[in-house]
C-alpha cells in the first residue's frame, strides 16, 4: 500500500509538474498592452454660408458713392458707411489717417482702415483690400482725366471681405482676423501703371506703404495674409500670382488647393503668371514679413488685367455674382479651417 501510494503520490507529483511546465510557457507571453486613446482632436464647425448676393450688394454700395478718390466727398460718406458696417457686425475698428505725397508731390489725406475680431487672441490672420479708386481713366481713350467707378478694381475685395466680415463675430476657433482696408492704393503714376517700372513702382499702395512702417498694434504679426484685387469680374480667373509664389508659396499653396477640394480648379488655376509689379502685399511681405498672397485676376488675352481695367468701364456691368462667390468661399474656408 504505501508503495503504490508513493507511486501514485509520484503520479501526481510529476502531473502537476508537467502542468506547471506548460503553463508557465503560456505566461511568460507577454500581456496585451492597454489601447490608450489619442488626444481628441475636436471638430471644426461649419464654414458659415458665403451669399453672393450679399457681396454683390456691398460692391454696388460702394460705386453708388461715386469715385472713391481721397479727398473728394464720395471717399469720406464712404469711409463712414464702412466703418458703421464693420463695427455693427462686431468688429473693433481703428482709423489709421494721415497724409502721403503722390506721384505730382500732393499731398494727399490717407484713411486706412483696419477690422479686429477677437482682438484678445494672439495668433492673427490678416484680410485686405483697397478701397479707394483711380482718379482718372488713363487706359481709356475718352474722359481720360475723370475718375472711375471702380467697381472691380477696388469694389470687389471690398464687398467680398465685407460678407466673410458678418459671420467673423461667430467663429469661436482659431487665430483671431483683422481685416485691412488700404486707402491709396491706385494714385501711382500713370506712366508706370502696375509695371516693374522701378521709377514709379513705389508711387503705388501708398496706403500700404504707410501701414507698414505704423502698423495699428507694435510689432503686428499675422499667421499669414490674404489680398483680394479685381476679384469680382465675369468669368474671372485666378492664377498663381508670381510674386506671392516668391514671397509665400506655402500659402499660395493653401489657398489654391482650398479652390480646388470646393470644386473651383477651373477658377483658381494651377499656373504661376508674372502680371503684377507692386500690389498691396508686397510691402506687407517684404517690411512686416508676413506672407501674404494676392487673389488677382489674370486675363490670358491681355496677358495681364481685364480690359475694363484703368477704364471707365469698371463699372457695375462687370461685376459677377459667381466671380464673387468663388473667391468668398474659398477665403471663407481658408480661414474656418484655421486651429
Amino acid at each position: 500500500m504505501v508503495a503504490r501510494l508513493n507511486m501514485r503520490l509520484r503520479y501526481v507529483l510529476l502531473a502537476m509538474v508537467t502542468m506547471g511546465a506548460f503553463g508557465g510557457c503560456i505566461n511568460d507571453k507577454p500581456a496585451p498592452s492597454p489601447v490608450v486613446p489619442g488626444p481628441t482632436v475636436p471638430e471644426l464647425p461649419p464654414t458659415p454660408v458665403f451669399n453672393a448676393d450679399s457681396a454683390y450688394h456691398f460692391v454696388a454700395r460702394q460705386v453708388g458713392f461715386g469715385p472713391r478718390v481721397p479727398g473728394t466727398k464720395g471717399h469720406q460718406a464712404c469711409g463712414d458707411w464702412l466703418v458703421e458696417r464693420l463695427k455693427a457686425n462686431g468688429a473693433t475698428v481703428i482709423e489709421q489717417v494721415g497724409t502721403v505725397i503722390a506721384y505730382n508731390k500732393e499731398r494727399l489725406p490717407l484713411r486706412n482702415i483696419i477690422a479686429r475680431f477677437h482682438p484678445d487672441r494672439s495668433e492673427r490672420i490678416l484680410l485686405l483690400a483697397h478701397w479707394d479708386t483711380r482718379p482718372f481713366a488713363d487706359k481709356d481713350d475718352q474722359r481720360t482725366n475723370e475718375p472711375i467707378d471702380g467697381a472691380n478694381d477696388g469694389g470687389s475685395g471690398v464687398g467680398v471681405l465685407l460678407e466673410i466680415a458678418r459671420h467673423l463675430a461667430t467663429k469661436e476657433h482659431g487665430p483671431g482676423v483683422d481685416i485691412l482696408f488700404t486707402d491709396v492704393e491706385d494714385h501711382g503714376q500713370p506712366s508706370g501703371a502696375m509695371t516693374h517700372d522701378e521709377s514709379t513702382i513705389d508711387t503705388w499702395c501708398l496706403g500700404a506703404q504707410y501701414w507698414v512702417k505704423n502698423p495699428h498694434v507694435p510689432a503686428y504679426k499675422a499667421r499669414f495674409g490674404i489680398l483680394l484685387d479685381m476679384v469680382g469680374a465675369r468669368d474671372a480667373r485666378f492664377y498663381q500670382e508670381a510674386l506671392s509664389m516668391q514671397y509665400a508659396p506655402a500659402v499660395v499653396r493653401k489657398v489654391w488647393k482650398t479652390a480646388n477640394a470646393l470644386g473651383l480648379g477651373d477658377r483658381f488655376v494651377q499656373e504661376t503668371k508674372y502680371f503684377v509689379g507692386i500690389d498691396d502685399h508686397i510691402p506687407v511681405n517684404k517690411v512686416l514679413r508676413i506672407p501674404t498672397v494676392d487673389i488677382i485676376e489674370y486675363d490670358p488675352a491681355t496677358e495681364a488685367f481685364g480690359p475694363y481695367w484703368h477704364t471707365h468701364d469698371d463699372n457695375m456691368e462687370v461685376i459677377d455674382r459667381t466671380s464673387l462667390d468663388a473667391v468668398g468661399r474659398t477665403v471663407m474656408e481658408v480661414v474656418w479651417k484655421e486651429r
